[in-house]
């Protein structure tokens, strides 16, 4: 399929739930992503068939306890031994991993940030799920802690250029998904709640006055963001010149859409828009993580100035 098809995916996925989009993401972008294109061909064949599938689910350590928004600065590092590496540290708010059966796990090693390919059950490995969240709770998020975990030569993966920049082209790659995904998540957001409003007035939303500015602020928000998912990214993407920067500003630009749509709808239902009744204060409790991760506004906003002045803030 061609990017745009991809897009269409995620934002039919993400006008269901945030985290059913996010499993695909994490699926496809984090996990399938860096073994196609960093992967030996023995790797390749080993895992891409039976992830695709759905027989093999993958999970991406990259974010640490200790801040996620830094991920040259990781504590989890990986020494040689032998032929063998050994890993040590700790990875958190990673979707997938308590039930995942493959972990891409970054770790600094002396050479640099290399990634490697580390299986369920391997001695020293857990991931704990991370309980009590108010927002993606269709989503199984949880920590990954390796302690000693023996990892063979052949698990690293050999095409990655080392360093983060190896880490951060997947992440490229999972936020071209959010952009798509979050219009669908705005555009069930508020056509539900035009929906509840007409009942509500035995006439069209449209009719209340008070209303008026509302579901127009909405429908005009996906009418402009929606082409800013496909002008900035689409044609880039299947042409292979995206850069890191085109998708900043889409993944940016469509998750602050997303996210005020929804809380306008949220609004426009008053009291009953707090009940898990209706979909607009799900929609915006999820959005509230899909802005926050594969980089905060911050994040994207200093990626954009540094394109615009040349200069980095970071």
């Amino acid at each position: 399929m061609n990017g745009v098809s991809y897009g269409l995916i995620c934002q039919e996925l993400e006008r269901g739930d945030s985290g059913l989009r996010s499993f695909v993401s994490v699926q496809s972008s984090l996990c399938m992503y860096p073994i196609h294109t960093y992967g030996s061909e023995e790797q390749k064949q080993k895992y891409l068939p039976r992830m695709a599938s759905g027989e093999v689910i993958g999970c991406f350590g990259l974010t640490e306890p200790h801040g996620g928004s830094d991920p040259a600065n990781m504590k989890t590092h990986g020494k040689r031994r032998g032929r063998d590496w050994v890993l040590n540290g700790a990875k958190m708010w990673i979707t997938n991993s308590p039930i995942a059966d493959l972990f891409v796990i970054w770790a600094k090693t002396e050479e640099g940030i290399r990634g490697f390919l580390v299986e369920k059950g391997t001695k020293g490995l857990v991931a704990p799920e991370i309980e009590k969240k108010f927002s993606l709770r269709a989503s199984i998020t949880g920590a990954i802690f390796l302690e000693d975990v023996v990892v063979p030569e052949e698990n690293m993966l050999p095409g990655s250029v080392v360093g983060i920049k190896a880490p951060l082209s997947c992440l490229t790659q999972a936020r071209y998904g959010i952009t798509w995904g979050v219009i669908g998540a705005a555009q069930r957001a508020s056509s539900r709640c035009s929906t509840i409003r007409s009942r509500a007035y035995c006439s069209p939303a449209a009719g209340s006055h008070a209303d008026d500015p509302d579901p127009a602020r909405g429908h005009g928000a996906q009418d402009h963001h929606g082409p800013v998912a496909v002008a900035a990214t689409w044609p880039l993407k299947d042409a292979g010149t995206m850069s890191p920067s085109h998708v900043s500003l889409a993944k940016w630009n469509n998750c602050r859409m997303a996210l005020d749509v929804a809380r306008d709808a949220r609004d426009i239902l008053g009291g009953s828009g707090i009940s898990a009744e209706y979909v607009p204060i799900r929609h915006a409790l999820n959005l509230e993580s899909v802005i926050t991760y594969e980089g905060t506004e911050t994040i994207h906003q200093l990626t954009i100035g540094r394109e615009l002045t040349g200069i980095s803030a970071f």
